[in-house]
């Protein structure tokens, strides 16, 4: 299996370019010369000339054309949406080839993406259906505190409608071979209520009672080590705490809210159920700062660090 790690450039107006150069030009040869950029050289280098980086990117870059490219800091237009889903479509050909061992993704702007015709609700959903997946979920991962969601870009009003027994178990069972893939032997999952005080025995919903427990028992009677559900506001202070390794929230802003909280640098985004790897910055586009050279590319570096651990990993057990 290859170990190259494959970075898609993300939106090319916004900070994307930015944080991949200032990446690759603190990486050692080796690691360089196991990354390949899916992205628009002629952006690259404008990003080069901010950053004042001197980095021959040649050997680096599967230059993808794009119209007009450079294209202006901070716009949003087609032109770049469509540019950046046509990065990622590259990307995952070569991943499903096997040519690169995992994705990692710079941030797209969806409404960008949208206008270009690519109605995708974000990275993982597009990710899905590039490779023919029924379905797949997002997972925060921090040094302390790991969260995998049961829906991530709906309204609330559809989250809770999708938080049925068979999402909740699917999602578990996800999380729980994810964790044992990075080291985990016997993964501690908690799975967070949806309701206030978990519905406090139908006085604020029955969601807990009818769909998130018969979820969990099930996962129970298949040998998973999981409780719940939990209250959503203490369990992510019990997990942050060391009392479980992962948290299983039901909807996006659970889970984002309480990661960006305490590893806002430093929380990689992971497609968990994809037949590919792919890692992503937990952040996005920064069109306001973009061409200025202030992003931090911190979260960057933590996307392809756990990148290489996921390949290191499988081809370990291959």
């Amino acid at each position: 299996m290859s170990n190259l790690v494959g970075i898609t450039m993300g939106d090319p107006a916004g900070v994307g370019p930015e944080i991949i150069v200032k990446s690759l030009a603190e990486m050692s040869a080796a690691d360089r010369a196991a990354t390949r950029v899916f992205g628009n050289l002629a952006q690259l280098e404008a990003a080069k000339a901010v950053l004042g980086i001197e980095l021959d990117l040649r050997d680096i870059v599967e230059d993808v054309p794009v119209e007009g490219a450079p294209l202006p800091w901070g716009k949003l237009s087609a032109v770049s949406g469509d540019a950046s889903f046509r990065f990622i479509d590259h990307a995952v050909k070569s991943a499903m080839a096997g040519k690169i061992g995992c994705i990692v993704t710079a941030p797209i702007n969806k409404e960008a993406l949208n206008s270009a015709g690519h109605h995708y609700d974000g990275h993982t959903g597009m990710l899905t259906a590039l490779t023919g997946s029924k379905s797949a979920f997002m997972l925060l991962a921090s040094k302390r505190l790991k969260v995998i969601h049961v829906s991530t870009h709906v309204s609330l009003k559809d989250a809770i409608g999708r938080a049925k027994p068979e999402r909740i178990l699917a999602t578990i069972r996800a999380g729980n071979a994810h964790l044992k893939r990075i080291g985990y032997e016997s993964p501690r999952i908690a799975v967070a209520g949806i309701n206030p005080h978990c519905g406090e025995n139908g006085l604020f919903g029955t969601e807990d009672d009818e769909h998130i427990a018969p979820a969990v028992a099930e996962a129970r009677a298949e040998g998973i080590d999981v409780q719940g559900p939990i209250s959503a506001d203490t369990v992510f202070h019990r997990a942050y705490h060391g009392g479980f390794d992962l948290v299983v929230a039901q909807y996006h802003d659970q889970g984002h809210i309480p990661i960006k909280l305490v590893a806002f640098d430093t929380a990689v985004n992971v497609s968990v159920g994809l037949p590919i790897d792919r890692t992503s910055v937990d952040h996005g586009t920064a069109f306001d700062i973009a061409g200025t050279g202030k992003a931090k590319h911190v979260n960057m570096n933590a996307a392809i660090a756990y990148a290489r651990k996921l390949i290191a990993g499988r081809n370990a057990n291959v």
